[in-house]
């Protein structure tokens, strides 16, 4: 399935070392999202930055003047993905400073010379706002363009050029400190979206050597196993897997690849292991990267967006009909053009967002990756967090600690065993043994017909013989292995809050390893810290043991309910319980099997350890391996919803006072115009520096928490 269109006609206009500037008439697509297109440019590296004017149907693109990263962007232009084309080219341009300078010296020209001559400039300054109204109003939509068309309309009717002139001067100056603000936050959010340096995996001369992404070339030959998403276009040469393209095609069926299928950069391998030749490097993989990130966080809003915005939209008619109403009443063009000046939608509509996009790139700042409006709007939301216990709650690392042989083997035998079998595994148990028989320098045993089953342990053949290393219930109760000989031995581990790992071969018990996992040494202080904030409920899952899992609770004396002895399917279960039960619910998980807990929850967050699959599911991703980065996002959050909140009452309350002053005669439509946009712009500024400012405070708080 392919995700890009056909090459668009484009030419260049104009070009100078390290500045060209394209022009397309698919610029002035009405389905095109601009965020989105120049977000996707400025991910090519060597690009600085690419402004869209979608009226000129073109766009400037600032580079590092190499001819590679000019045949990257024209190649990228002309080759873009369908997800540009999901949006709404309804942005409009950045007021120009010469413009507005302009339109000051007309308006105050209005004031001093003859009427005859105000009239035509007033006229001509007056005719794009009016145009816009009637436009609206031929839609049968009622918005604040309608208004400032009625605004200007009766002061020109009152023979008043002046401040129709005025107004649209205002309307004007304005428009172009929101827009500013908004294109700031903007900026801020797009500046995350820069491809993170990471490495792949490649064969080469029989080995697997792993290397820098930007290092890849095309033939390469590129190695992605289960939960790892495949980092560059290629195609299959060797090997079988499920991989889910979700993110990228939308489709939510897992595409079975075989040799000679292609895979397409972006996906993720649910099952099977593959081996696929690059055929796209580079700039050219980059947009199928951040897709779904770029969609989520410049294209969708958030509940309490779309919330803002409707009620945004009903108060323009509540402020037209009181305007209309009181030219009816009082036959006064001055009241009611002074009525009509004054509007909510703007600063509803505008703050919102601002302030979600600042407390977005604030949080990128403080160590977490929050993909897109929602997920910051649900963190907020939260009510109740689940832990999976391993590498969230703990580190992960698990160590062994003690080693128990129910037959004739010796502790070194037993270890280098199950380190045998480990060996190939890709999974914090698997090691820790495997890092335990190395540290004691025993050699490990070739293994044959080696099959991992998912949260339960391996299976492997070694000298011939059936070797099985996992959970008590993989050993006795599904390969009905009597495990009752290491009896005394596994309870006193569990009593000391250890995991245990069991060995078997050929149908008998071999022993019992017991590991055990720290303890994060912030768990404890994030739990408080997050209670306080207001989640009432804080649950543990583990497929760890009732006495394991109860002797790590009772160390966390803000955890509310442990579930023990859990099974993959399981988590999700109980996830979609909690949901029904009416909890607003953020699950925090890092490996494959819970990936569809993540998806389940109200939010999912992992930490930056997390396999790929993991990351994928995930709405917030902790990018330091820290359990404060999700403290940090909570009280971003919340302070994001707040500041929205004091906004949202602040527009309200002083929109209100400008309405009641203009209905009383006491502001004349000058006047009007000024104290609204003067606020405007005032609350949408406050918004984006209070959440700038967390930036700064979260700084400072980290280092005293140090």
């Amino acid at each position: 399935m392919t995700t890009t269109c056909t090459p668009f006609p484009l030419s260049i206009v104009s070009e100078l070392p390290n500045r060209m500037r394209l022009r397309g008439r698919f610029l002035r697509d009405p389905d095109l999202d601009p965020d989105y297109l120049e977000a996707i440019l400025e991910t090519i590296p060597g690009v600085e930055s690419a402004r869209l004017n979608g009226r000129a149907s073109s766009t400037i693109i600032k580079y590092d003047g190499r001819t590679e990263t000019r045949a990257a962007v024209l190649g990228c232009v002309q080759d873009l993905p369908l997800e540009v084309f999901k949006g709404k080219n309804d942005r409009k341009s950045l007021p120009s400073p010469l413009n507005l300078s302009v339109k000051g010296m007309l308006t105050l020209a209005c004031f001093f010379l003859p009427a005859l001559f105000a009239a035509h400039i007033a006229l001509v300054l007056s005719a794009p706002v009016i145009l816009d109204g009637l436009i609206c109003l031929w839609n049968k939509k009622l918005k604040v363009e309608v208004l400032d068309a009625a605004a200007v309309s009766f002061s020109l009717w009152r023979r008043d050029y002046f401040t129709a002139a005025a107004i649209v001067a205002l309307l004007s100056l304005g428009e172009y400190f929101e827009k500013i603000s908004e294109t700031k936050a903007t900026g801020l959010l797009k500046s995350l979206l820069k491809p993170q340096t990471d490495k792949i995996w490649i064969e080469k001369d029989g080995q697997e050597i792993q290397i820098p992404f930007e290092e890849a070339g095309i033939g390469d030959r590129v190695v992605c196993g289960p939960g790892e998403m495949i980092p560059i276009d290629g195609r299959v040469v060797d090997g079988e897997a499920a991989i889910n393209q979700s993110s990228i095609t939308g489709e939510s069926v897992p595409v079975h690849v075989k040799p000679g299928d292609e895979v397409i950069s972006g996906s993720v391998i649910e099952d099977g292991r593959i081996i696929f030749e690059a055929t796209h490097v580079g700039a050219e993989t980059s947009v199928a990267r951040i897709s779904k990130f770029l969609e989520d966080s410049l294209r969708y809003e958030s509940d309490s967006q779309n919330k803002s915005d409707e009620l945004a939209d009903k108060l323009v008619p509540v402020t037209f009909s009181l305007g209309v109403g009181l030219f009816a009443l009082t036959r006064n063009l001055q009241k009611a053009a002074a009525v009509l000046t004054v509007d909510y939608s703007c600063v509803i509509k505008l703050s919102s967002p601002v302030a979600v996009r600042v407390a977005m790139h604030t949080a990128a700042f403080q160590g977490v990756l929050l993909k897109g409006a929602q997920a910051l709007d649900s963190l907020a939301r939260v009510d109740t967090l689940v832990f999976d216990k391993t590498g969230t709650l703990t580190r992960g690392e698990l160590q062994v600690t003690d080693i128990f042989s129910a037959q004739d083997l010796d502790d070194d035998q037993l270890l280098g065993l199950a380190a045998s079998a480990e060996e190939h595994y890709a999974h914090p148990v698997a090691a820790a043994v495997v890092g335990a028989a190395r540290d004691r320098g025993l050699g490990l045993s070739p293994t044959s017909q080696v099959d991992f089953i998912v949260a339960h342990g391996v299976s492997a053949y070694i000298d011939d013989l059936n070797v099985l290393v996992g959970s008590r219930h993989f050993i006795e109760e599904d390969e009905g292995i009597d495990c009752s000989g290491a009896d005394q031995a596994a309870l006193a581990f569990q009593k000391e809050g250890k995991s245990l790992l069991y060995i078997a071969r050929d149908g008998n018990l071999e022993g019992v390893l017991g590991l055990r996992d720290e303890l994060r040494p912030e768990a404890s202080t994030v739990l408080a810290g997050l209670k306080a904030t207001g989640i009432k409920k804080t649950i543990i899952l583990t497929g760890d043991t009732e006495r394991t899992a109860n002797a790590l609770a009772a160390s966390l004396p803000d955890v509310d309910e442990v579930y023990a002895e859990l099974r993959p399917e399981d988590k999700a279960d109980i996830v979609a319980r909690l949901k029904e039960e009416g909890c607003i619910l953020g699950f925090i998980g890092d490996g494959v099997n819970d990936a569809p807990a993540l998806v389940s929850a109200d939010v999912g967050i992992c930490l930056p350890t997390g396999a790929d699959l993991a990351k994928e599911s995930a709405q917030v991703i902790l990018l330091k391996e820290d359990l404060n980065g999700l403290l940090t996002a909570r009280l971003i959050a919340l302070r994001c919803q707040e500041t929205i909140k004091q906004a949202f009452v602040s527009a309200v309350s002083l929109n209100s006072s400008f309405l009641l002053l203009a209905s009383l005669g006491w502001l004349r439509p000058v006047a009007a115009a000024i104290l609204h946009n003067v606020s405007t712009v005032g609350i949408i500024g406050y918004a984006g520096m209070r959440e700038s400012q967390q930036i700064l405070n979260h700084g400072q708080h980290g280092k005293t928490r140090k």
